[in-house]
């Protein structure tokens, strides 16, 4: 009898193995399209948010030296600046509810590759081929391989997918290797405050050690109110959870303070430098958080983790070439003289001379034209004047005036 039922039940079970085996690569396909999709919505998004900030950076320049502070808000430069930049956030806040948290946050190079691209296409020296060539190598091969970085990224990046429920973030919310990553994180996060403020250890490592960390939560929190919302938009509502509020919350505190330490580090050191150093640490700790959080990783073989680890790697060594080009800028403040200031006579006493303000154009803070600037520019010398002090009539000694020439 049971030999009789076997061969049946076999040939039962034929169809639905082969059933399971033909649904596979059809969800494998529809988690590569959303991949591609992610991918697409991320490198839109960070590309336009980059021409955005460049229009607006171009409307600022020009009106640099208006006496009104705020008249960039009547041009359509700026405007037109302030909605793609919109327009820009939009799709990368997309990205995230469609492709996997590891695969979208590396692509932020894309921002950095644009904005090296229109820096070259919009500046305003003029060179000699062999000249442009020397002076843009590094970032011609910092763009080539941030592309390259970038297409191993999209290629070999993760294929987790999940519905972003209510349920299924607060399962992971709880789970032990976010519960172990988080305590981590916060040790880290506290040690590296206090060294930051109570013993002024000013490193840029450490500002933006403080800004990846912060970034991590961030991303994370992203992807979870997005993917909830695409979610309620397919039929499934999750705007009624409260896991939705607390995330909605936590992904707008860690912004806050995250712009709050970049604030702080951009007073202090140079933006390549932070551009660099800071995609490399927050691109890694965002990744740590999505491969702990979300899981990225689960189930993905060695070839393609280590694929997906050389393309970032790439994409790094690119965007560090690009900022490493960047011309630093040269602080210039204009010269006041203390020799035509009443009441600063001491400091002719002591030798001290300064060069009153040159009415020059600027761009960017520095002089342009200085070595074609007009003789009524140079400055004048004062007149030596004794004065009486006291009632001997003794005559104090003469002011000490120094001499100007042009090439000072």
């Amino acid at each position: 009898m049971e030999g009789g039922n076997s061969p049946g039940l076999q040939l039962q079970q034929l169809p639905l193995a082969t059933a399971a085996v033909s649904v596979q690569p059809h969800t494998d396909s529809f988690s590569y399209k959303e991949n591609l999709i992610g991918a697409l919505l991320a490198i839109f998004g960070h590309l336009v948010s980059s021409i955005a900030l460049n229009l607006q950076k171009y409307s600022h320049i020009r009106l640099a030296g208006s006496k009104d502070p705020r008249a960039y808000f009547r041009t359509k430069t700026w405007w037109s600046g302030f909605l793609l930049l919109v327009l820009g956030e939009l799709g990368v806040f997309s990205s995230y509810a469609f492709a996997p948290l590891s695969l979208i946050v590396p692509l932020s190079a894309v921002s950095v590759v644009a904005s090296a691209i229109i820096g070259i296409i919009f500046i305003k020296e003029k060179w000699k081929p062999k000249e442009f060539l020397r002076r843009y190598v590094l970032s011609f091969v910092g763009c080539g391989l941030a592309v390259v970085g970038t297409y191993l990224l999209v290629t070999f990046g993760p294929n987790s997918h999940e519905k972003m429920t209510a349920e299924n973030i607060t399962r992971h919310l709880v789970s032990w290797p976010f519960l172990l990553y988080m305590l981590v994180e916060i040790i880290v996060f506290c040690l590296l405050l206090y060294f930051y403020k109570e013993r002024n250890a000013n490193y840029i490592v450490i500002i933006l050690l403080l800004v990846a960390l912060l970034g991590s939560m961030t991303v994370v929190t992203v992807k979870a109110v997005a993917g909830m919302m695409l979610v309620s938009i397919q039929g499934t509502l999750q705007l009624d959870s409260p896991i939705f509020y607390i995330m909605l919350v936590c992904m707008i505190a860690t912004a806050v303070y995250q712009a709050t330490f970049l604030a702080q580090a951009s007073q202090l050191y140079d933006s390549a430098q932070i551009s660099s150093i800071g995609y490399i640490l927050s691109t890694t700790a965002a990744i740590s958080a999505g491969a702990t959080f979300y899981l990225d990783f689960m189930g993905e073989d060695v070839l393609h983790i280590c694929m997906f680890a050389l393309g970032c790697l790439i994409a790094f060594l690119g965007v560090f070439l690009i900022t490493r080009n960047r011309k630093k800028p040269v602080p210039f403040e204009p010269y006041i003289s203390m020799d035509a200031m009443p009441g600063m006579q001491n400091m002719h006493d002591k030798g001290i001379a300064v060069q009153p303000d040159l009415k020059a154009s600027f761009s960017y803070g520095a002089l342009e034209n200085n070595d074609s600037m007009p003789e009524i520019y140079t400055p004048a010398t004062l007149p030596i004047v004794q004065e009486q002090h006291g009632s001997k009539g003794v005559s104090a000694p003469p002011y000490r005036v120094l001499e100007h020439s042009k090439k000072e």
